[in-house]
């Protein structure tokens, strides 16, 4: 079960808005689907959750590249919004690499006396390309109260809950939920 919202702040505090991300197909469809929300170039916040397995929060300021944290990324990269979310460059790795270069695998090795387990820990270690812990930009909420360690320490379960009352934005939060 996923929840997404768009929390936009405003000269009278922040609005929140559910939102639904089955339009949504690259990061910037969702940048562009946060700043629709804030006429104003305001911050928005971009907050999704899969039920206790990870939180993601993408903050777009008007036209500068969104800022991106995601609490776990191998769990988000089981997940569709969670891929979305989960750029080359958030994983440390070179734009448009999908593992490993097909190339340069010796795809026949089999003929060579290589057993079947050896493709299974081929697989895993790809598999294991996407770290089981945060990744992106551990600083994103600090201006707004909620620091690195904070954001750092937060369970998945309850962690956008944590984030919105730090914003004093809780109640306009639930009152999307």
């Amino acid at each position: 079960m996923y929840f997404a919202a768009l929390l936009a702040r405003t000269e009278d505090g922040w609005e929140a808005s559910d939102t639904e991300l089955d339009d949504v197909e690259t990061l910037s469809d969702l940048a562009d689907l946060a700043r629709e929300s804030s006429p104003d170039d305001d911050t928005v916040l971009v907050l999704i959750e899969q039920e206790d397995a990870w939180f993601g929060v993408v903050r777009v300021d008007g036209e500068e590249d969104p800022r991106i944290y995601v609490s776990d990324a191998a769990a988000a990269a089981r997940s569709a919004y969670g891929e979305l979310l989960l750029t080359d460059e958030l994983l440390g790795r070179e734009p448009g690499s999908d593992g490993p270069d097909l190339d340069a695998l010796d795809l026949d090795g089999t003929e060579d006396g290589e057993s079947e387990d050896d493709d299974e820990e081929t697989e895993a270690t790809s598999a294991d390309a996407v770290p089981h812990s945060p990744v992106g930009d551990s600083e994103i909420l600090d201006d707004l109260g909620v620091s690195e360690k904070e954001l750092r320490a937060l369970d998945a379960d309850d962690a956008l809950g944590s984030i919105a009352e730090a914003l004093g934005a809780s109640e306009v939060l639930e009152t999307v939920r």
